[in-house]
This record gives structure tokens, C-alpha cells and sequence, in this order.
């Protein structure tokens, strides 16, 4: 049997297309025998806050993006085009990465930084200062800023 493999990704941006990624990987590499973390950083935080991840928007980038109420439709859009291709949503995802053993971590510099509380994130999220997530990582076959 092949030995497990630790896999980390970083996510610090608290957006639709920021928070998809890091879990999909996440949840991938689990369910492919091998251990995985989701860091999350500065407005990644924002993914894993209680009621945060139902609130997350998408950002269309350039001309688009400054034009008032587009944030609003295109996360409309987004979710649309999700649902259709019978993707789960950021709430099931984080729901299934927590139950099939994803480790969620929260940066504790940025927490401070933001006044954010252990208790204003979900259930299950662990909390790590740069030093010990660097530790971990310094064990990992892949670290990834998603």
C-alpha cells in the first residue's frame, strides 16, 4: 500500500473562485488515501466563518467588475452555473472535507490582525500561528496557494 502523502493548500481570499479550489483539492486528496490541510488566511478567513461561506461573492476582474451590482450578479451567475454542472456549494464542501477528514486551519497573526474570535469560526476549525503551519508544511510532498 502506497504511503500516505500530506498536502497543504493556502487560501486567502474569501470569494467564490478562491474557496473552491483549495476545498476540491482538499477533498480529492483525501479521498485519495492521503492527508490534507486548507490553510486559511487573511479574507480566506471569511470562508470559514460561521454564516461566512453562504455570504461569498465573485468578483468579476476589470472593467465588469466596477460596474454597480455585477459583484451581485455574476456571484448569481456563478452559483447557477455550479448547481447546473452538479457541483456542491461551499457550504457542502467544507461539510464534506470536516466529515471525510480535510484538517481546517485558521491563521492565528490574522485572526488577531482581523479581531476575529475562535468562536466566530465553524465548528472543527484548528487554529495555527505561521511557525507551526511552516512546521508542518516542511513534512508535505505538496504546498499550494490556491
Amino acid at each position: 500500500m502506497e504511503e500516505k502523502k500530506n498536502y497543504q493548500f493556502i487560501c486567502s481570499r474569501g470569494t467564490l473562485d478562491g474557496a473552491y479550489p483549495s476545498l476540491v483539492l482538499a477533498l480529492n486528496t483525501v479521498r485519495l488515501g492521503h492527508k490534507a490541510t486548507i490553510f486559511y488566511t487573511f479574507f480566506g478567513l471569511d470562508v470559514i466563518k460561521k454564516g461566512g461561506a453562504e455570504k461569498l461573492k465573485f468578483y468579476p476582474i476589470g472593467p465588469m467588475g466596477a460596474i454597480p451590482g455585477m459583484p451581485q450578479l455574476a456571484s448569481s451567475m456563478m452559483r447557477k452555473q455550479v448547481e447546473e454542472a452538479n457541483i456542491p456549494d461551499i457550504p457542502t464542501l467544507i461539510e464534506l472535507c470536516s466529515l471525510e477528514g480535510v484538517q481546517l486551519v485558521a491563521c492565528h497573526m490574522t485572526m488577531e490582525m482581523m479581531k476575529i474570535k475562535k468562536e466566530d469560526l465553524i465548528n472543527g476549525v484548528t487554529v495555527m500561528t505561521a511557525e507551526e503551519f511552516l512546521k508542518q508544511a516542511a513534512h508535505c510532498q505538496i504546498n499550494m496557494f490556491t
